[in-house]
């Protein structure tokens, strides 16, 4: 993606039915910057990343497990992910996130 330029997150990508699309914004060996387009009902299945991530709600509804634990996050709502913790997400709602992830 080009630099110095002003963009809206929440237009870089579209919903597609029954489906997550994602596209990277920023990616270095330190970390990564993508955003994700989440259907009503699509998620990420559990899993556990070296990353430490900051999950920012850009549009809709979705909940989060870290560790056992539940979240919902709504439309300019963040959660911060340690490294190496489990955790999924379901949309609830169609769901727009910046995902902000940097080596821990």
């Amino acid at each position: 993606m080009e630099t110095k330029k002003v963009f809206a997150p929440l237009g870089l990508i579209d919903y597609q039915q029954a489906s997550v699309v994602s596209r990277e914004i920023v990616k270095k060996d330190e970390g990564r910057v993508s955003v994700f387009a989440f259907d009503k009902g699509e998620g990420l299945s559990e899993h556990i990343a070296p990353f430490d991530a900051l999950v920012y709600t850009l549009e809709g509804k979705a909940d989060v497990k870290v560790d056992g634990d539940s979240f919902t996050l709504r439309s300019g709502e963040a959660l911060i992910i340690p490294a190496n913790r489990s955790h999924s997400l379901k949309a609830i709602a169609k769901f727009k996130m910046l995902l902000v992830m940097i080596k821990a």
